[in-house]
């Protein structure tokens, strides 16, 4: 039988088992390999302050500050104040793992100065997608209680937006890392021997943002087949 908001049995629920299971999965590998390489320092020992200051200012972005903020893997740049926020494990570690974000965290700089088109959109569409993914349910519950699939279809549309920003996130995230990977080898930050571990590093991380993808997926075809039970 088919519960969407009561007692019971939620049949919809089943497709969202399989991107929980992958989230999780993509969320102990990136815990994994990070913790890992944290352990591993670097030969050239430079900290993952030193490789972001260093490559910010040799791109012309001297004026990004670098900040140490508090946090496991809280590190992230902030286009709208155009600053660099690195967790301390980063921030002050010469390890494989605390360059390799570090040099990421550049890379979304970069994109923001070079106005890479991709994160243009993705920080177009940010309210909305908050405004979405918040408000999408109450819709949808709403118009379940009161048998309206227009006020549904509204919930959904909202919803959607989350899911684009998802999507939009995959070539903003991917591209950071490459260009990170290449400023870390053409700067001289790691060597030949550090260069695998430290991709290893980004792709854990990278794998998250897919599966974040397949979890919003899971969720609209979720709303979808809830709409199209109450037709």
């Amino acid at each position: 039988m088919f519960y969407p908001f009561g007692f019971g049995f939620d049949s919809t629920f089943m497709y969202l088992i399989p991107a929980i299971i992958f989230a999780m999965y993509a969320q102990g590998k990136v815990k994994s390999a990070f913790n890992k390489y944290l352990r591993v320092p670097t030969r050239k020992g430079y900290t993952g302050y030193d490789v972001a200051r260093t490559m910010l200012d040799r791109n012309g972005l001297r004026d990004v500050p670098v900040e140490q903020v508090a946090g496991h893997l809280s590190d992230h740049y902030d286009p709208r104040k155009r600053t660099l926020r690195l967790s301390r494990d980063v921030y002050s570690s010469s390890s494989v793992a605390s360059v390799s974000v570090a040099a990421h965290e550049v890379g979304h700089a970069i994109q923001h100065a070079n106005g890479y088109i991709p994160l243009t959109l993705r920080n177009t569409i940010v309210p909305v997608a908050n405004f979405g993914s918040r408000a999408a349910w109450f819709f949808v519950i709403g118009g379940f209680f009161l048998q309206d699939l227009r006020i549904i279809d509204i919930g959904i549309l909202l919803y959607s937006a989350a899911v684009v920003f998802t999507v939009i996130t995959l070539p903003v995230e991917f591209n950071a890392s490459s260009r990170a990977m290449k400023l870390l080898d053409e700067y001289g930050f790691i060597t030949q021997e550090e260069y695998s571990p430290a991709k290893k590093v980004l792709n854990a991380a990278a794998l998250t943002y897919v599966a974040a993808m397949a979890t919003a997926l899971a969720q609209l075809f979720r709303l979808i087949a809830i709409r199209n039970r109450r037709r």
